[in-house]
């Protein structure tokens, strides 16, 4: 039996030219402990980061002592483990140079057999990636480095984002990131584990794939017994043994299985598979997972408008929605188990059934993919490569098999793991990127090596039961047309990189698209975490150090100019950007998935931020949902209606429904014409049918006879509700002018709060009509039932938040006390 000996906790550390020696914490960074010991400011506060990046380009080393019990060395293997180091380091115990190490995403496994003592000094030196990547610059002939990025970042197999990018500061940290200790083993040990799963009518076979290594020669692999133990959600046990060989399959059939679906399609059953490796009568070694019985692949076959590109789950094609995924923090001693759970709780909350996990990071901790088993949210795995010309070479080429094959081996029996994907954005860069023209021809053929042989070889080698897709975007590889928008995946940037309005997004049917995004501010609480108040002019210093996207700020104030009327203070600026990035990306996303079945995939770029920032995060830094986040709640539902208008403006609108389940679903659509004092111009209802899977138009309307009277366009407001069961399940306005000719009138808004056993129950009203309501509350960050909603009658609206979001007992009073409204009328 495998035993620990943990080496987490706390150590000593210096800088290497100072000699100055602190307490740190492993698992930690170096600016993490800096933080934490008072040596440096926090790096995100107003301009620090420029300062704190020059920190990396010191050596620091990191020492502590620790003792081994007498029956430690008793056993046959030794061996010192490094779950995570970032990234260019020298190991040593007892002063002896273990291994020099240079990739942050491998597992490294070291046999110390014969060089522990009782008491030992482990020490782990850390070089400048700075100092590094300069090297590699000055010496090499690679030109090209993604938008914010330090150049030569692509030489070092670090997180690409630690050196900037177009939403990052450049803060490339050092340190033990993951967890450290010593094992032990002896006779024998599960050198891996594989389940592969058989899905038929009479249920689910399980094959669980068992390597065992022998470590010792006076025992034989004949001696012993493989057992596995799979644990139903419900407590049922299924066991199986057999006699050991070296190399061995246990099969088991479920024959009633439960099956896992993503969110919105279904349940999560998890069953455990628990393998034992046993040898006269004792257990040796345990390898225990958890997993979820599906299918997942993805659909290429040829159709009438080219190659799909869908998600097939359990052998249903599913519409993909969500956003992309990348790392939490540039400081990653102040990652946390919960405040990934959160976020991938709010991914779930928003009706997400997928995130892509975004190539130009690390692979996340075992706790977000366990997460996403969980809530149901289907995981696009991306390899580690993004946006970077890399050299092969002997060094390289062995540094990113054995990652891939560590990584891909760590998260491959996950429920929610639904594609492996080769790098984000390289084959596009290489076909159609000015930007990478110049470079030797060695470099492109050097891509097709890695990303169409290599990597791809080594996944189904080590996986074999999941879709791979070899860039993204592709058509399929071979530098063929990677981003059409008939086959493959897409990345659409030609809205904001290009500054064409989102209206552009209606002239596209791509199969599934992957990326596409608008930038907003985030709201005044974060704007306070980075910024003094004589700092919050978007033109400032810190404002655009704290936006990475070049001459982005000025971008959203012409996009807002579009729109809206000039917002009076920097809060009404953030607050109006969040509403236009909501409507954009709404515009694309109603309008693909009114395509079902041509288009089905949906993932705007992104989930969630790294630091305080404006980006196109839909979650900032702190957790808070900006208006795209509440939005994408509303049009990822699975049940739904949106109005589609014949062109942006027109009275002329065709009502869809959308039934994204497997049920047929009965409603009344509900549309109403109103002025801005909620005088009824029309009203109709209609009762209709949606078959599973069904997207339909059910009512073709205009409007233009009701608006005939001058001035009328400016005062009108169309409305659909989707009532099921006498709930409105989905609703929505539409403007015949554009927000900033409305004639909106200041609204006088009453809110009243009451209680009831697990909510908090908010009332709003007003005396006119109410675009993108915000509610807002001082000294809390909750997540409300609904925000940035309109108020269209009298009656107002009704919305809860849940008693848990309160990290405190408080009142249904307090609660009314910190309330805060405003809505667009409120802005200029």
């Amino acid at each position: 039996m495998e035993h620990r000996i943990t080496l987490n906790g706390t150590w000593n550390w210096c800088n290497m030219e100072s000699k100055e020696w602190h307490k740190g914490s492993v698992p930690g960074t170096v600016l993490t402990d800096m933080m934490d010991s008072g040596l440096i400011e926090d790096p995100y506060w107003r301009t620090n980061e420029y300062e704190t990046r020059e920190l990396s380009r010191s050596d620091y080393r990191y020492e502590r002592e620790f003792e081994v019990p007498e029956s430690f060395f008793r056993e046959d293997e030794q061996c010192l483990v490094f779950e995570g180091l970032d990234t260019i380091a020298d190991i040593y115990l007892n002063d002896e140079l273990l291994l020099a190490v240079n990739d942050m995403h491998r597992t490294w496994r070291i046999d110390v057999k014969g060089k522990l003592k009782a008491v030992n000094r482990l020490a782990v030196a850390f070089h400048s990636p700075t100092a590094f990547i300069e090297k590699a610059d000055r010496e090499g002939d690679i030109f090209y480095a993604s938008t914010g990025c330090m150049k030569g970042n692509g030489a070092l197999r670090k997180a690409h984002y630690m050196f900037g990018w177009d939403w990052g500061p450049q803060l490339p940290d050092a340190g033990i990131f993951r967890n450290v200790y010593l094992s032990d083993f002896s006779t024998a040990r599960l050198d891996d584990v594989r389940i592969r799963q058989e899905h038929g009518a009479g249920g689910v076979k399980l094959s669980v794939e068992s390597s065992v290594r022998k470590l010792s020669e006076s025992d034989t692999a004949g001696s012993g017994t493989l057992a596995c133990k799979i644990t139903a959600p419900d407590g049922t046990v299924i066991s199986v043994e057999k006699e050991l060989c070296i190399n061995d399959t246990i099969e088991a059939l479920i024959e009633a299985p439960q099956l896992w679906w993503p969110n919105g399609y279904g349940a999560q059953p998890l069953y455990t598979v628990r393998v034992e490796l046993r040898m006269s009568n004792s257990v040796l070694d345990v390898w225990e997972r958890t997993i979820g019985l599906r299918t997942v692949t993805v659909c290429t076959d040829a159709d009438e408008w080219g190659n799909q590109f869908a998600f097939v789950v359990n052998g249903q094609k599913i519409f993909a929605m969500g956003a992309n995924y990348i790392p939490e923090d540039n400081l990653l001693g102040h990652l946390s188990e919960e405040r990934s759970e959160r976020l991938i709780r709010d991914c779930a909350r928003a009706n997400f059934n997928c995130i892509r996990i975004w190539g130009g990071g690390y692979y996340p901790e075992d706790y977000v993919y366990d997460a996403c088993d969980r809530y149901g949210i289907l995981v696009w795995q991306d390899l580690m490569f993004a946006c970077n010309v890399y050299d092969l070479n002997d060094e390289f080429e062995a540094n990113i098999l054995a990652e891939t094959a560590d990584n891909v081996k760590r998260i491959r029996h996950h429920a929610c793991l639904g594609l492996w994907c080769g790098n984000n954005e390289m084959e596009w860069g290489w076909r159609d990127w000015g930007r990478l023209e110049g470079h030797r021809p060695k470099y492109k053929a050097d891509y097709t090596k890695i990303f169409e042989m290599l990597l791809p070889r080594l996944v189904k080698q080590v996986d074999d039961q999941t879709y791979y897709w070899l860039s993204s975007p592709s058509s399929g590889g071979s530098f063929d047309d990677p981003n059409d928008f008939n086959r493959g995946d897409n990345h659409y940037w030609e809205v904001w990189h290009s500054n064409k309005p989102f209206t552009e997004y209606r002239d596209f049917y791509f199969r599934f698209c992957s990326e596409f995004g608008f930038q907003s501010f985030p709201g005044k609480k974060t704007l306070d975490s980075f910024s003094l108040p004589e700092d919050q002019n978007i033109f400032s210093e810190v404002m655009e150090s704290h936006q990475k996207n070049g001459l982005a700020n000025t971008k959203i104030f012409s996009y807002i100019s579009g729109y809206y009327k000039y917002p009076k203070d920097m809060e009404s600026i953030a607050y109006i950007s969040q509403i236009l990035q909501l409507k954009a990306i709404q515009y694309g996303v109603e309008h693909w998935r009114r395509n079902w079945g041509r288009c089905m995939g949906s993932i705007y770029w992104q989930l969630n931020d790294c630091w305080p920032v404006a980006s196109w995060a839909s979650i900032d830094y702190y957790g808070r949902w900006k208006a795209l986040h509440y939005g994408a709640k509303r049009f990822y539902a699975r049940f739904m209606a949106t109005a589609c208008e014949k062109e942006e403006l027109s009275t002329e609108i065709d009502y869809y429904i959308h039934n994204e389940s497997f049920e047929e679903r009965k409603a009344v659509l509900r549309v109403r014409l109103i002025d801005r004092d909620f005088h009824t111009l029309y009203e109709t209802e209609t009762e209709i049918t949606a078959a599973a899977f069904e997207v339909k138009n059910v009512l073709p309307m205009d409007f233009a006879p009701f608006l005939a009277e001058a001035g009328m366009k400016k005062r009108a407001v169309a409305e659909y509700s989707l009532i099921e069961g006498g709930c409105v399940v989905s609703r929505g306005t539409t403007l015949f002018v554009k927000p900033k000719y409305f004639d909106f009138k200041t609204p006088e808004y009453r809110i009243s709060v009451t209680e009831k056993e697990d909510v908090f129950c908010i009332h709003a009203d007003a005396d006119t009509y109410v675009s993108y309501a915000e509610l807002s509350l001082d000294g809390y960050d909750v997540v409300l039932e609904e925000n940035f909603f309109d108020i269209t009658s009298e009656e107002g609206v009704d919305i809860t938040v849940d008693k848990k979001e309160f990290p405190n007992q408080v009142t249904a009073e307090e609660v009314a006390a910190a309330l805060h409204i405003r809505s667009v009328a409120d802005s200029f």
